[in-house]
């Protein structure tokens, strides 16, 4: 089946599938839909590259997240369910490790990574969070791969770190929602930015106008995501999120943007090969 949509950023390795995996692949397929499925640790990481490879229409990220630079609270559709760790201790970002993964034809970015105030509530969180992101910034220059960028209200700090290290490669931010001014700085930076199913959402009193957002990225800066099993689009909103459901989101895009639904869908897959060095 040719390409038709992208989920740009998906955990389709996660437990929170469990015995559906399968499925989930099956029905992505039968969309059109190939995807990037992206490690948080080197856990997830090392099984988001064995899912890869296991399948001809996923791509694997690998690296650490920032909140787990810093201890914090198992989330079962990460890790699975457990009797006895409540809590995912901190973890460094091993590069000989992470290297190894990176020898996998199906590797093609590094992340997700980057800063989350969520797990920086003290100066010793901050600094953990910053010497992981610098060191995974280092290792996307050594193997030339773009970085996957995951922010939480520090966009301004992940951009200092931009321009004190500079990333090789154009970096994509996930999920994107910061401000206009936001977006335009990381423009300089050559960055994508990916959206998801919160732009298909109504629009919350004093919360982010995405619309406003999305209108002021060049059209061939623009890549789709699911970020599932998380924040599925709307008809879904509620469910259990897939890749599958890529489709709502390019959707919402073109009608933002004005466009056909075919040419926002063409735009988005040339962009995606241009990110992530892929021919689609």
């Amino acid at each position: 089946m040719e390409f038709r949509y992208f989920d740009a950023h998906t955990h389709a390795h996660f437990p929170a599938y469990g015995k559906e995996k399968e499925d989930i692949i099956r029905r992505a397929a039968e969309a059109g839909v190939g995807m990037i499925t992206v490690g948080t640790s080197k856990l997830t990481s090392a099984e988001a590259v064995a899912f890869a490879e296991a399948y001809d229409r996923v791509w694997a990220a690998i690296g650490l997240h920032p909140g787990h630079a810093v201890e914090s609270d198992r989330d079962e559709d990460e890790f699975g369910a457990s009797d006895d760790a409540k809590k995912i201790p901190a973890e460094s970002f091993d590069c000989d490790f992470f290297k190894k993964l990176a020898e996998s034809e199906k590797v093609v970015a590094v992340g997700e990574c980057g800063l989350d105030a969520l797990y920086a509530d003290t100066e010793e969180k901050k600094e953990a969070q910053r010497r992981e992101f610098v060191a995974q910034i280092r290792f996307a220059n050594d193997i030339n791969r773009p970085l996957v960028i995951h922010c939480r209200d520090l966009y301004e700090d992940v951009a200092k770190l931009f321009e004190m290290h500079k990333p090789k490669k154009s970096p994509i931010i996930h999920s994107f929602r910061g401000t206009v001014a936001e977006a335009k700085r990381f423009l300089e930076f050559g960055c994508y930015f990916t959206f998801g199913g919160v732009i298909t959402f109504p629009p919350k009193k004093n919360g982010i106008d995405y619309a406003e957002v999305i209108r002021e990225i060049p059209d061939e800066k623009l890549l789709s995501e699911t970020d599932a099993p998380w924040v599925a689009p709307v008809p879904y909103r509620g469910k259990r999120n897939e890749p599958a459901y890529v489709v709502e989101v390019v959707k919402k895009l073109a009608e933002i943007k004005d466009a056909s639904l075919e040419t926002m869908r063409e735009q988005i897959l040339k962009n995606t090969g241009q990110a992530f060095g892929l021919r689609l």
